[in-house]
């Protein structure tokens, strides 16, 4: 190769050698911006506070449903749930599972109307559920979640909505109580609603029994939903990889195609 064509080379190389670096450093950015916004994107849609049923919910029926509560604060642990209970639709029986770590209390009330229940007339139900933190609560990047056992649920209804105060120790509280209306964009800070199901033959839910005495439902209930929410973690956790490593894989084959062009 002559001189005048070594030298004609050497700003190509230069060029392409500055070009490696500047992407380089790009990568790392780019690649964090992607899984950044990965997370995000999953963050806000399990940021409130929600209820669940571990299995059918059915009209007229009994339920084991899970409050879930995640710490939406950087600097502030919540060490503190209230649930209020529906009086529209009161529940004759509800049994909290003990959560370790949280004391509970139920609050009950006296019914407007006595209402029937296995043939036995009912006149005062449980109002308010509250489980208050033994120690930390829940901590930033945490949560937690709070099993109940109810019923009958109402007959004459598709949902039942609740109403939940999460209470931090900064003293912050945060009124999870506003109604979500069909059509509407979700409001701020939304009450926890329990779709219902159609009612099952024996009335009693496809665990009916269980659900009553609140022991076996509820643990596997716990178990079940404990396992669903670690898998729901783990999945967004290989999106992000994904989008990183494919970003880096991109980067690298346009320097590997810009040295076959030299």
């Amino acid at each position: 190769m002559s001189m005048n064509s070594k030298m004609a080379k050497m700003p190509q190389q230069q060029s392409d050698a500055s070009s490696t670096r500047r992407l380089a450093r790009r990568l790392p950015l780019v690649g964090a911006a992607a899984a950044g916004s990965v997370l995000l994107l999953a963050g806000p849609a399990s940021a409130h506070v929600s209820v669940q049923p571990s299995g059918p919910a059915a009209k007229g029926g009994y339920a084991t449903v899970n409050f879930k509560v995640p710490n939406e604060k950087d600097d502030a642990s919540t060490v503190k749930l209230e649930v209020t209970l529906p009086t529209d639709h009161p529940l004759a029986s509800v049994m909290p599972q003990p959560v370790p770590g949280w004391k509970i209390s139920v609050t009950k009330a006296k019914l407007p109307k006595p209402i029937e229940m296995e043939g036995e007339k009912i006149t005062e139900a449980p109002s308010k559920i509250t489980w208050t933190a033994d120690g930390k609560g829940v901590e930033p990047g945490q949560f937690q979640q709070f099993p109940l056992s109810v019923g009958q649920l109402p007959k004459d209804t598709d949902q039942v909505v609740f109403k939940a105060l999460q209470t931090y120790d900064n003293k912050e509280v945060v009124r999870w109580i506003e109604p979500t209306k069909e059509g509407a964009p979700e409001p701020e800070n939304p009450a926890p609603v329990l779709k219902l199901g159609a009612p099952e033959e024996d009335g009693h839910g496809a665990a009916g029994a269980s659900d009553k005495s609140g022991a076996t439902t509820g643990m596997k209930a716990t178990a079940a939903t404990s396992a669903a929410s670690g898998s729901d973690t783990t999945a967004r956790v290989l999106g992000a990889v994904g989008i990183v490593v494919g970003v880096i894989g991109v980067g690298f084959g346009v320097f590997a195609g810009r040295r076959r062009s030299v």
